[in-house]
């Protein structure tokens, strides 16, 4: 038989969390808005994206070549994801490949096509497939 105070515990505990939880989700992803949001709009939009995006890439370049091939890239795209922003085939992306991947992600995260993301938007499969290439 299960003692009364683990019941308790267990209840207390979990409509606890059922409380939290979504509030912690939405409050992760105002972090990252926070992080990009330069201009303190409580939104991020394409420049702010971009910018992001452009940082990571250099930090990402370890052989400073001015490109990203598969194994720089740490599994932000798929196999299929990197071919397609590959246009040359030549098994590295360049700065400006990888930002025009960035910008299909950002309009595709954009559902409202106001130009900008907010925690909802950020929060959806297309702002996920974008965060993991600005951080």
């Amino acid at each position: 038989m299960i003692p009364r105070r683990t019941i308790v515990f267990a209840f207390t505990a979990g409509t606890f969390l059922a409380g939290v939880l979504p509030v912690l989700a939405k409050s992760r992803h105002s972090n990252w808005i926070r992080m990009f949001d330069t201009d303190n709009d409580g939104t991020v939009d394409l420049a702010e994206a971009k910018k992001a995006a452009s940082a990571l890439f250099d930090k990402l370049d370890r052989d400073h070549d001015g490109t990203l091939d598969k194994r720089e890239l740490a599994r932000r795209l798929t196999p299929k994801e990197f071919a397609a922003a590959d246009p040359d085939h030549d098994g590295t992306l360049t700065k400006d490949e990888y930002l025009a991947v960035v910008e299909q992600r950002f309009t595709a995260a954009d559902s409202d096509h106001d130009g900008t993301l907010d925690a909802k938007e950020f929060n959806t499969k297309a702002g996920q497939a974008l965060l993991r290439l600005l951080k």
